[in-house]
């Protein structure tokens, strides 16, 4: 990193120890493996959207930075909620301390809370069900079939969803990477609202299942990219969070992924008897403690949409690159 940048060089000089330090080495690690030339995958989990992370992941993809995402469901739409209703979002500094009246109250007002924040339902699911559900009849009677994230794509390529914006859109990382039409993977997309609200309609009979793309799908489209990808310099892993969306992308062969023999995954060992070397990972950090938020969750209307109680456990903050 530069000392001509002002947050870089505030970095440098202050975060010195434990997940200050970890983060420091993680952001040099990666503009290092970009700069030579290997390709980089970002994986979302938690309410990472919900806090706004694209004020910084927007510019980073428009950059050429992220090559590949894979997040969640949750994270999936809720960069898009913020985009269509950022000013009816309310936060809840005291949630910890609510009571079971003062929850029944945020529920019945419409305000679906994820810890400390409330997505409102009106402007933020709703409006997104209405032009989802357009597009999902459209493939029923076309046959088309998409993956869950190409329905987002065509949203806000389209137009339709620009008579909401209430924040920038250089600040949504979704539109980002609807310009470059950006590879997504999205495990578990089903518990999600727009997932939730899918099998609601599959329900009634409004749309068909086979419409979706699945999750065997994205698994499969993800197993093709990398071996097109892994050439050269490899592909570096950025993991903001864990859960599935980090545990999705250890098919490509990390050493502490379940289903390994001998450091290296069966499905790549099918793809790539040739190329072995290319699951061999190197670390390029130290394990370091990681806070999880999202432990005991509770439904809340929308069954995706979490109480979260907090608690700390010992984790890995890393960057790591196949070569």
């Amino acid at each position: 990193m530069s000392n001509t940048r002002p947050v870089s060089a505030f970095m440098e000089r202050h975060y010195l120890h434990f997940n200050a330090a970890a983060l420091m080495d993680a952001a040099k690690a990666f503009k290092v493996h970009k700069t030579a030339g290997g390709k980089m995958m970002v994986t979302l989990a938690g309410a990472m959207s919900t806090g706004e992370l694209g004020k910084i992941l927007a510019e980073m993809i428009r950059r050429g930075m992220v090559d590949i995402i894979s997040c969640t469901g949750a994270n999936l739409e809720e960069d898009v909620m913020n985009l269509v209703a950022h000013d009816h979002y309310e936060r809840v500094p005291n949630y910890r301390d609510l009571t079971p009246t003062e929850e029944r109250a945020l529920m019945d007002r419409g305000m679906n809370r994820v810890t400390d924040t409330c997505i409102p339902e009106h402007e933020a699911f709703r409006r997104l069900e209405k032009h989802a559900v357009d597009l999902w009849k459209k493939d029923q009677a076309g046959g088309g079939r998409r993956f869950p994230h190409q329905y987002f794509y065509e949203m806000i390529t389209s137009g339709v969803l620009k008579q909401y914006y209430q924040i920038d859109p250089k600040d949504s990382w979704m539109v980002a990477a609807a310009e470059r039409n950006l590879p997504i993977v999205v495990p578990g997309w089903e518990d999600s609202t727009l997932g939730n609200i899918f099998a609601a309609h599959c329900l009634i009979g409004d749309c068909n299942v086979t419409i979706m793309k699945t999750g065997i799908e994205y698994m499969m489209f993800l197993a093709d990219w990398y071996k097109n990808n892994c050439s050269g310099k490899g592909i570096g892993f950025f993991q903001i969070g864990g859960g599935i969306a980090g545990g999705f992308p250890h098919l490509c062969g990390a050493h502490d992924a379940p289903g390994l023999a001998d450091g290296r995954h069966p499905l790549l060992e099918l793809l790539l008897p040739d190329q072995r070397q290319h699951h061999q990972l190197r670390w390029l950090q130290r394990r370091c403690a990681q806070r999880e938020d999202h432990v005991g969750q509770v439904g809340h209307r929308h069954p995706e949409i979490h109480h979260r109680e907090r608690r700390y456990h010992r984790g890995t903050a890393y960057v790591r690159v196949h070569s």
